[in-house]
């Protein structure tokens, strides 16, 4: 009797909520034989053009027998995907394998109402993700010429399209493997529906705020109050079931009645009818919601499984999310002036855009910053930071004119890959200052629902360092750099003038400023301000206008005493002129003020950067200028090394990780490792384990004289010291009086295996680590071997992709580096072959999630040669990475 085939195995890892071209959101999944009456349904909506278009005839209904053949897959040779909208189907993408087992052939239909709106464009990028998983290289498609809008589709994919016309229909093939070109479609794609959602959260036409109570103090009393005080300019509605009048406005009993479209839903309703309200949203056609209310964070599981639950459901209705226990956002463009938020003022407008999550850090946050006096743009609080993040904030900001400058704080980070894309590109053209929690990462903050990093502890930190961002640690950092960026042009360079009227304070400042990685290039620390303000000012402008003049100064700071007759206003007022005038940034530090009207931590004289003390502001003009000479840095170069084959790669890996269950993981053998790495480019240096002294002198003799001898237990075959190592023995007699020896000392060690390898050109001994870590995916580690890293962890770390310039910065990040350069009367070991050998295993680790763990060490760093003499190598079962090439929002 034939057995029954298994059932097909629902891929839910498919499943994933998208942002739609124009900023809304929908739900795609695997097709199944439950969706065949909602594929029939949506079939018969087709207009009769449409039906043409995808059946090349007309048919109006579905026969059975094809609704089986479309919902009933095996998600490997046959798959189908649905975009769904509030439950019903709005879009289909499939494949078929064809007879040529590498080939696809792919099909779309899109529903009339939803066409224009890129819902092809996702379905053709999680096809074509799941067909690879599945091993199929190339997609097929025909299409009718009069099909204008999925042969544009497929132009605009990004891939390299072959077309030809045969019998009145257009067939197409393209390999579907990611290319430079479809990553740079897709991230552009992506890229401007984020900015879109983002976009229709704080700039609404209308707003309902829900729970609006006539409670004075009550969250929803004053959400409402600050919306209409704020001066918004759209329509404003209140939505209470039992108020009779609430601000002056008669309320609607639920979202339903509100006459008109709502952008934005506010929602402050008891925590146990947030779910139902959201849903009524979603019913209304509401476009996005901020949830104000709490609660979620504090009932534990329970509560972190309703808030998953909330987010579902608003990105199925096509809403945009912000929140649980958000403060509110805010816009100060006048055209918009919206103030959803508890903030009772409208903030300052400026051009710094804030972006923060848990609600004590954002009124700590917006305290500082007002203080300040710095503008804003827009500001939003994620509260949990359930749906809407800062990725989401910074698309947006991108080609926001409003916004100069961006603002993070961040306690946790759900897509780092994605950050670290987005922010590079960012602040190439906007400085991004970042705040994180020494513990972001590591451990959640209540509410947030992110994975957390078992990478290195600076591995977070050397990402953050690669993308560009000005990284600080406290809030007041943050508002010391945005001071500096949001009024002022960046500097040119490092190189600082000093002015004091204090000899002292002139060398305290200037010993402050090298030790910050300043340029000291003038010092004038004897101003003389106590003539009065008719002489004292015009010769500080003419003194300080003089520096600012010289090609060899980039940025002043003028740190002053009181002085008697000046006031501070008068003081900004002349050094605002001098840097608008040079177009250079000038910095004010009054130091010894006590008289406390005078609060001198500010933005005074319409933009000039005011500090009561000298380091403060020192290490704040640092931080800029390093962030500056990042931005005149070339792009980012990528060059891929030459030699390398990953497709063998990914076939070997996927032949031996059969059989292998769950996270365990597998180390490969050396002939195994020597085998995949050499696909990269990567040589190893032969090892060979021997247990007779015979087998060691036959292996001497096939692998070249001199030879070293080497124990296989991982805790000593390093240590020289220790006896784990017999370095340059030159022939047979002498290999078998080091073996003998070898055994005896090794002896407390119990039965250790020995093996033989060919010596190497002598060099600086270091290690080179690769990992998959949960949160930041690949992460590439460099040391030197020894105690650098076994005692005082001095690592470098690196998050792949890398550039040329972030292989080159790793090499020489580690304090004990400068031994590869001559240390000490050394030769200089070899850096380009060095710098070489990882990016090689650096893009091995990008492009093979399935490489759990890879350890080189020892890397012997010669004057001519780079050696590998071991590797560890582990694979395992790889997670969907959270960046990968097809969009999806995280939850």
């Amino acid at each position: 009797m034939v057995k029954p085939a298994p059932a097909p195995v629902y891929p839910a890892h498919w499943e994933a909520d998208v942002v739609l071209r124009d900023g809304s959101t929908g739900h795609l999944r695997p097709m199944t034989p439950a969706d065949a009456p909602a594929v029939q349904a949506f079939h018969m909506a087709q207009s009769q053009n449409s039906i043409y278009l995808r059946f090349f005839t007309y048919k109006s209904s579905l026969t059975p027998k094809e609704l089986r053949r479309f919902t009933e897959l095996d998600y490997r040779d046959r798959v189908a995907f649905v975009i769904t909208r509030g439950g019903d189907i709005i879009g289909i993408g499939r494949y078929d394998r064809l007879d040529d087992p590498s080939e696809a052939e792919v099909a779309f239909n899109v529903s009339d109402a939803n066409q224009g709106r890129g819902l092809g464009s996702i379905l053709l990028e999680h096809l074509a993700a799941a067909a690879r998983e599945n091993g199929i290289g190339q997609f097929t498609a025909e299409v009718l010429p009069e099909n204008r809008k999925m042969l544009q589709v497929f132009s605009d994919a990004g891939y390299e399209v072959h077309r030809h016309f045969d019998e009145g229909v257009v067939s197409l093939a393209f390999d579907i493997d990611p290319t430079q070109k479809s990553r740079a479609v897709m991230e552009s794609r992506e890229h401007r529906a984020e900015a879109r959602s983002v976009a229709g959260l704080v700039a609404p036409a209308s707003i309902a705020v829900i729970g609006a109570s006539r409670a004075w103090g009550s969250i929803g009393q004053q959400l409402l109050e600050h919306v209409v005080e704020g001066g918004f300019t759209g329509a404003v509605h209140a939505v209470n079931q039992e108020a009779l009048e609430v601000s002056g406005m008669m309320p609607y009993s639920t979202i339903a009645d509100v006459p008109g479209p709502v952008d934005l839903a506010i929602i402050a309703v008891p925590y146990d009818q947030v779910a139902t309200v959201v849903g009524q949203c979603g019913a209304a056609g509401v476009k996005g919601v901020v949830v104000a209310t709490a609660g979620f964070a504090d009932d534990g599981v329970h509560g972190l499984a309703l808030q998953r639950a909330l987010v579902r459901q608003a990105r199925a209705n096509g809403m945009r999310l912000v929140g649980p226990a958000s403060l509110g956002l805010a816009n100060t463009d006048p055209a918009i002036s919206l103030n959803a938020s508890m903030a009772p003022e409208l903030p300052l407008r400026g051009g710094l855009g804030i972006f923060s999550q848990s609600a004590a850090l954002g009124v700590s946050l917006h305290a500082s910053l007002s203080r300040r006096d710095v503008g804003l743009s827009t500001v939003l609080s994620a509260g949990n930071r359930a749906d809407v993040s800062g990725n989401d904030l910074m698309q947006f900001w991108e080609d926001d004119p409003n916004t100069t400058a961006c603002g993070l704080y961040l306690e946790s980070i759900g897509n780092p890959r994605k950050f670290s894309r987005i922010s590079r590109r960012l602040a190439r053209s906007k400085p991004v200052i970042v705040a994180k929690s020494d513990t972001m990462g590591l451990q959640l903050p209540p509410g947030h629902a992110v994975r957390t990093t078992q990478a290195p502890p600076g591995a977070l930190d050397a990402m953050l360092r690669q993308s560009g961002v000005i990284r600080v640690n406290t809030i007041e950092q943050l508002t010391d750099v945005a001071q500096l960026v949001v009024g002022l042009p960046l500097p040119g360079g490092p190189r600082l003038a000093i002015f004091s009227n204090s000899l002292a304070l002139g060398k305290v400042v200037a010993d402050a400023a090298g030790h910050e990685g300043l340029e000291v290039a003038a010092v004038v620390a004897d101003l003389e301000l106590d003539t009065g303000q008719s002489r004292a000012l015009p010769m500080l402008r003419r003194t300080v206008a003089q520096a600012l003049a010289r090609p060899d100064v980039d940025q002043a700071i003028v740190t002053l005493l009181p002085a008697a007759g000046l006031t501070v206003d008068a003081i900004a007022a002349t050094l605002k002129s001098c840097s608008d005038d040079a177009g250079k940034p000038v910095v004010a530090v009054f130091a010894g003020i006590v008289d406390r009207r005078i609060d001198v931590n500010r933005q005074l004289a319409g933009g000039l950067p005011s500090y009561s003390s000298p380091g403060t502001a020192i290490a704040a003009m640092a931080a800029v200028a390093r962030y500056a000479k990042w931005r005149t840095l070339q792009k980012p170069s990528f060059d891929l090394p030459a030699g390398v084959d990953t497709d063998a790669a990914g076939q070997l890996l996927e032949q031996w990780l059969e059989g292998v269950a769950g996270d365990g993981l597998v180390e490969l053998s050396p002939a195994r490792t020597r085998q995949l790495l050499a696909l990269y480019g990567i040589d190893v240096l032969e090892s060979v384990p021997f247990t007779t002294d015979d087998e060691a002198v036959a292996a001497a003799e096939r692998l070249g004289w001199p030879v070293a001898i080497k124990t296989l237990e991982a805790t000593l075959r390093h240590r020289l010291d220790l006896g784990g190592v017999r370095i340059n023995i030159e022939d047979a007699a002498s290999l078998r009086r080091n073996i003998g020896h070898m055994r005896k000392l090794l002896e407390p060690y119990g039965n250790v295996g020995l093996e033989v390898q060919s010596m190497a050109e002598v060099g600086q001994s270091c290690t080179l680590r690769a990992i998959e870590d949960p949160l930041l995916g690949p992460v590439v580690s460099f040391g030197l071997s020894g105690d650098a890293v076994n005692l005082l962890d001095d690592w470098a770390h690196r998050i792949p992709p890398l550039t040329v310039d972030d292989v080159a910065e790793l090499v020489r990040a580690p304090r004990a580096a400068k031994r590869l350069f001559g240390y000490a009367g050394l030769p200089a070991g070899n850096l380009p072959a060095l710098e070489g050998l990882i990016a090689r295993v650096a893009l091995m680790k990008d492009e093979h999630p399935e490489i759990a763990w890879v350890e080189f060490n020892p890397v012997l760093v010669g004057p001519g040669t780079v050696t590998v003499l071991a590797v560890t190598l582990r694979i395992g079962n790889a997670a969907q990475r959270t960046d990968s090439a097809r969009r999806a929002m995280i939850s």
